[in-house]
């Protein structure tokens, strides 16, 4: 692809396959699997992780880039499914929300002490119209739900069944973000904001 040719925006339906799409994978395979817990973790992370390889390029060809969030969750995805196909133990993906959740948060938190926009390069221009002032809140909000995300991950991977956990990451974790998100939106468009409808998600799959 010529790199003089300018990206392009993901329609609504398809930037929703792109970001949720893996993670129905996971879930449907897992529901549809039949056999011991081992074998259905082997399938559900290997679907899980060629899901999401398949997101990437499907981003890339689509909208002639990979986001920096999908390359970072993308990325965490296929390392931390990998070591839980090689050593055969479900800990490294039930484990990946978490870290997930706590280096988002570690990041953002370091770009407000350090007087760096970090979240405004994250999510690109997602966000159009939003302020200074818009900005820092949003980030202050999202490092606290991060927070709170990676802690509810642990208790509920390190508590429940697998297949419970399977299902919080898609009943659970994903209607929580988009709850949180567009609580949101009055704080951002009273800073400025002029249209937030389709403003994409932080990851923490």
């Amino acid at each position: 692809m010529d790199k003089s040719e300018p990206n392009r925006e993901l329609s609504p339906g398809l930037r929703m396959a792109v970001d949720f799409g893996p993670l129905a994978v996971f879930f449907l395979v897992n529901t549809l699997a039949d056999g011991p817990k081992l074998l259905k973790v082997m399938m559900a992370t290997t679907a899980f992780m060629v899901a999401t390889a398949i997101a990437m390029i499907v981003s890339r060809v689509k909208a002639g880039r990979i986001s920096p969030m999908l390359w970072i969750s993308g990325a965490l995805v296929l390392f931390f499914g990998g070591l839980t196909l090689w050593f055969r133990d479900d800990t490294f993906i039930k484990m990946k929300p978490t870290i997930v959740y706590t280096m988002f948060a570690v990041i953002l938190g370091y770009g407000l002490v350090a007087g760096k926009p970090l979240l405004k390069m994250l999510l690109e221009t997602a966000y159009p119209g939003l302020n200074d002032t818009g900005w820092r809140k949003l980030t202050v909000n999202w490092v606290g739900f991060f927070i709170f995300m990676a802690l509810l991950n642990e208790a509920v991977w390190r508590t429940q069944s697998w297949d419970f956990w399977v299902g919080f990451k898609l009943w659970g974790a994903v209607p929580l973000t988009m709850l949180f998100a567009i609580l949101n939106i009055p704080m951002l468009m009273k800073h400025g904001l002029s249209d937030g409808k389709d403003a994409p998600l932080p990851p923490g799959d």
